[in-house]
């Protein structure tokens, strides 16, 4: 499985995917899965981190 590091990633921090992908303007959450289906670069990662930690944070401030 291809960018297993942002899966678990979001997991650990209990972020949806589709948040993640609503957050990246995706209006289908099956494009950001097929975005996944291969390893992307780490620039491209990093700010997938930095928007599960966002979502984790607001999830907190709930």
């Amino acid at each position: 499985m291809k960018n297993i590091d942002l899966r678990d990633y979001a997991k650990e921090r209990n972020v949806n995917l589709w948040e993640v992908s609503e957050r990246l303007g995706y209006s289908h959450e099956t494009a950001f899965s097929r975005v996944l289906r291969h390893e992307l670069q780490d620039d491209k990662k990093a700010e997938i981190k930095a928007i599960i930690d966002e979502l984790a944070a607001d999830q907190q401030r709930r």
